[in-house]
């Protein structure tokens, strides 16, 4: 696999080996030792399955007191994927990055705890896969705004679709 760095610590693209003939493909998508040596060695408590259809807007989602790392992927369609730095005391604070995960391509973004994270579906349907680092605490979500201008970040799909919850997420520096 090739990792490549991305610019924003703790956020790291994965290209995994992609082993592929006639039949189809087979991609090892996960395996411990490889991905504790490229850094990534916390232990994963919780995996979770989405599915959404075009212009599906999820983020940008983050827990405040119990930060989840997240190693995510596509199995079905396509993503745009971003990863946010929010830690006020990095160098990279309100830097993006975004990378468009797929089902031909099988890479994985992995996003450190203490960043936001959000996607939104390129293709007609998309099922994304999240490995994540502590489990999921309702009471303890967080959420800026997909538009933050604090963040500026390129989305390709102009109008989105949003859950209310991501509608009403705030900006980081409301004015």
């Amino acid at each position: 696999m090739e990792i490549v760095t991305t610019g924003i610590d703790g956020v790291l693209l994965i290209k995994p080996v992609i082993h592929g003939d006639a039949r189809g493909y087979f991609v090892e998508t996960w395996q411990q030792e490889r991905y504790e040596a490229a850094g990534i060695t916390l232990p994963f408590v919780q995996d979770n399955h989405s599915r959404s259809t075009y212009g599906v807007l999820r983020g940008l989602h983050f827990q405040k007191t119990r930060p989840q790392g997240k190693l995510v992927s596509v199995s079905l369609g396509s993503v745009f994927d971003v990863a946010v730095d929010i830690r006020p005391d990095s160098p990279t604070f309100r830097h993006w990055y975004g990378v468009e995960l797929t089902q031909e391509n099988q890479w994985q973004l992995w996003i450190a705890p203490g960043l936001a994270h959000g996607f939104v579906v390129t293709s007609e349907i998309a099922h994304f896969h999240y490995k994540c680092t502590d489990y999921y605490c309702p009471g303890d979500e967080g959420a800026y705004r997909w538009d933050d201008p604090a963040f500026g970040i390129d989305w390709p799909v102009a109008h989105p679709v949003l859950s209310e919850k991501d509608r009403q997420a705030p900006l980081l520096c409301p004015a």
